[in-house]
């Protein structure tokens, strides 16, 4: 069913639900009034009120400052990853790690395996290309460099729909709409340098990482003119996985950048990097590098570990990464501990990977154990990025999950996770006192928001969320720096 039918049919149930338990009245905003200050802002957008949903609290307390449309269903876009990174840290801790197990089948004499090599993937959303480069490099260092089977990539931990990349927004290229993968590596991306040679007249073309089977244009004319929208200019050619080229010009006062893309065949691409780098280390391969199961007999030789959950948690926030935010939430549904590698003799079972219910029915279970049943129900939960249509929770249970978050052991880790105002990460541009606010954004074709930790000039912590579901919700900016603003100053008068 297409995500906008599945949607329209969901709304009203979902509405008539959330009224039966009296957590939202639709259309019916406290009896406070909005900042003189934001009102004016969503004025000079040409937004109405109505379209913002807001709560501001004293972190601790509770006290509220301001509730405006507050439990109004509304979508969060990225502001949702909240949830997700919030529920993984408070179940898995600061310090958990995923494990990248590496298998060897058949024996190994001087260096020579007579069998194959097996990399299974337990959802790790960090395995870049230099973490990849290193797992390879201590399979060479346990004594394998010549394969006579084939490398072989298990990736059943999940079992996920195969979707086009750009069935969202219709960009398959963008790095944001990679899909989850039990062994996701480098965010199945590439990406281009072009660094300007004056003397040549030309562009030189970097590529990080290169990829097994793939050309790219070493090369690209350079123009002359202002560097504004540089990407448009080089009209990319990326139809032929095989093939990357570069149909237009580079202009020279750009200087060097880069430019990240998601490959063009998700599917082939884990088997590409790994056959390059094995090949780039020296070793010799005589089978193929392919998908399959860890096969019945083979020994655990290494497990890779990876970063700590805290230093993904941040990853995902500071840089709303949707792709390691899926990760992590089909990972809140693994089974702990995961199983080993099938048994020496008999059949291996039938492997049966995580779905994308289970990690819904995951979240569920965490949001009815720390904030009740009628909490669970109130969230249309749909991903963990937030990248999605259907999604709805309201601004007030938003700042009841930020109020609990406050009090808990995590609460150090979360908050640094998030961006901060006018300094880094997605807050960079940021019109809010620089440095005062950690807040997590989220962004859409029609969703503008934010929610996190505000220090006012009273040394105050507070509670914000602030959330527009508008067709002009790009505008929204404004309006909302200037809310974080208010709570800054601690609310002055309306």
């Amino acid at each position: 069913m297409p995500s906008h039918a599945r949607s329209t049919s969901l709304w009203p149930l979902l509405v008539r639900g959330l009224m039966a338990v009296g957590l939202v009245a639709i259309g019916e905003a406290t009896a406070q009034s909005l900042p003189i200050e934001v009102e004016a802002a969503l004025r000079k957008a040409r937004l109405p009120s109505n379209a913002l949903s807001a709560v501001v609290d004293e972190a601790g307390s509770g006290e509220r400052l301001l509730a405006w449309n507050d439990h109004a269903p509304v979508n969060p876009a990225s502001v949702f990853k909240l949830f997700t990174t919030y529920a993984a840290l408070d179940q898995l801790g600061p310090a958990w790690s995923w494990t990248t197990p590496v298998y060897l089948s058949g024996a190994l004499r001087d260096g020579v395996l007579d069998g194959s090599v097996v990399i299974q993937g337990r959802g790790d959303p960090k395995l870049v290309v230099e973490r990849v480069w290193l797992l390879l490099r201590r399979l060479q260092q346990m004594g394998v460099r010549d394969i006579r089977g084939d490398i072989l990539l298990d990736r059943t931990a999940f079992s996920l729909r195969e979707r086009w990349p750009g069935e969202f927004d219709n960009e398959p290229f963008k790095p944001q709409n990679v899909q989850p993968d039990a062994l996701l590596l480098n965010y199945k991306s590439v990406t281009y340098t072009f660094s300007p040679d004056a003397a040549r007249g030309v562009a030189t073309v970097g590529v990080e990482p290169a990829l097994a089977g793939v050309q790219v244009d070493a090369s690209v004319s350079l123009a002359p003119g202002a560097c504004d929208d540089w990407r448009a200019a080089l009209k990319p050619v990326l139809t032929d996985p095989t093939r990357v080229r570069f149909g237009g010009a580079y202009p020279a006062s750009c200087g060097e950048r880069s430019w990240p893309l998601a490959h063009a065949d998700p599917r082939a691409y884990n088997a590409r990097l790994v056959e390059q780098l094995w090949r780039e280390l020296g070793g010799r391969l005589g089978g193929a590098v392919r998908d399959g199961p860890v096969p019945a007999g083979a020994r655990l030789a290494f497990e890779l570990p990876s970063p700590a959950l805290a230093e993904v948690v941040r990853d995902i926030n500071k840089y709303s990464n949707n792709v390691m935010a899926e990760q992590l939430f089909l990972s809140l549904a693994l089974p702990a501990p995961l199983p080993s590698a099938p048994p020496a003799s008999g059949a291996a079972p039938e492997p049966v990977g995580v779905r994308l219910e289970d990690g819904r029915d995951a979240m569920r279970r965490w949001l009815s154990t720390r904030f009740g049943d009628d909490a669970s129900r109130a969230v249309v939960i749909d991903n963990g990025s937030g990248l999605s249509r259907d999604v709805r929770v309201s601004a007030n249970l938003m700042a009841r999950v930020l109020q609990r978050a406050w009090g808990s052991a995590v609460m150090p880790e979360l908050i640094s996770s998030l961006p901060v105002t006018g300094t880094d990460g997605t807050l960079k541009r940021s019109t809010a006192t620089a440095g005062r606010a950690h807040l997590k954004t989220g962004s859409l074709r029609d969703v503008a928001a934010v929610a996190g930790f505000v220090l006012s000039n009273s040394g105050k912590r507070y509670v914000v969320v602030a959330i527009v579901n508008h067709p002009l919700a790009a505008s929204a900016r404004p309006a909302i720096d200037a809310l974080v603003q208010w709570a800054i100053l601690d609310g002055p008068a309306r």
